[in-house]
């Protein structure tokens, strides 16, 4: 006669609390290898390099593609080129390990079971990211997910996926390409002034934000946070001290400087096109 123990569903709890955190170059490198995918393959999946930070939090700074091949409701993977891609990585950064592994699509279908199986036994609890290159949702949704075993008793008897917190990190420059990326389609690429622009507007933003935040706080229509408040306070005091006529000089100087930038690549350009057509009539005479 079974116990009561073996015939209760247990749904592991090992994952609590797990975080990711991805850099833009991981994103850029997964989109660059679904644009340069063979013409039969639905999709693309590989393998993400980082490590595991102290509290936890899984740290995806890198990534590669793998070939693999799924037909007929198989599924194969070079694994041999899997190992060789992992070792050229570590020579150059050996601090870079395994975290999980990465498909584009919307979401996870049947085979990642499969394909999760397999990092599983090259990484204890391996995070796998999905990038929506399709636009199936409007823009590309990016989501972080780990396996939760699922046992009957001491039968285990599947994998189920979980979504766990997804950060992406990146400067302002990488943003606004990102949110370039993100888009199903644009115009045309911003110029630096435009995205200079951009980030303006959005700095202005976050600004407001604070102004009423503070201001509620104030008048008592939100209760006070310490931790907001000292944040709010290193802020401001992280700003040098300077006169409006100083911030103007300072940034007018600088424009000029990236214009003059600007202009001389664009002298050099010239110079090195002249050059080329020079050397290619000396060539026909």
């Amino acid at each position: 006669m079974a116990t009561a123990d073996s015939t209760v569903l247990h749904l592991s709890s090992q994952t609590t609390g797990l975080t990711a955190r991805v850099h833009p170059l991981v994103i850029f490198n997964v989109c660059d290898s679904y644009v340069r995918r063979p013409d039969q393959a639905v999709r693309v999946i590989g393998t993400l390099l980082g490590s595991v930070l102290a509290d936890g939090t899984v740290e995806i700074r890198n990534c590669y593609a793998v070939p693999h091949n799924e037909s007929s409701g198989q599924i194969a993977l070079d694994v041999e080129y899997h190992h060789n891609m992992l070792l050229s990585h570590q020579k150059v950064n050996p601090k870079e390990v395994i975290v999980g592994w990465y498909s584009t699509g919307f979401g996870v279908t049947g085979g990642s079971v499969l394909f999760h199986e397999f990092y599983s036994r090259e990484v204890s609890n391996p995070v796998h990211l999905t990038v929506d290159t399709g636009f199936s949702s409007g823009q590309a949704s990016i989501k972080a997910y780990v396996a939760i075993n699922l046992s009957l008793g001491d039968r285990q008897l599947a994998a189920q996926f979980q979504e766990i917190p997804l950060d992406l990190r990146m400067v302002e420059a990488e943003r606004v390409g990102f949110d370039i990326l993100k888009k199903q389609s644009v115009d045309k690429l911003p110029s630096d002034l435009e995205g200079m622009e951009a980030s303006m507007e959005r700095l202005l933003a976050l600004i407001d934000d604070v102004y009423k935040y503070v201001d509620d706080v104030v008048e008592g229509r939100v209760p006070a946070d310490n931790n907001v408040g000292r944040f709010i306070a290193d802020a401001v005091a992280s700003i040098p001290k300077m006169t409006p006529s100083a911030f103007d000089k300072l940034v007018n100087d600088g424009i000029q400087d990236q214009l003059l930038l600007l202009y001389l690549s664009s002298i050099t350009r010239t110079q090195l096109s002249l050059a080329e057509k020079l050397n290619t009539a000396a060539q026909i005479l």
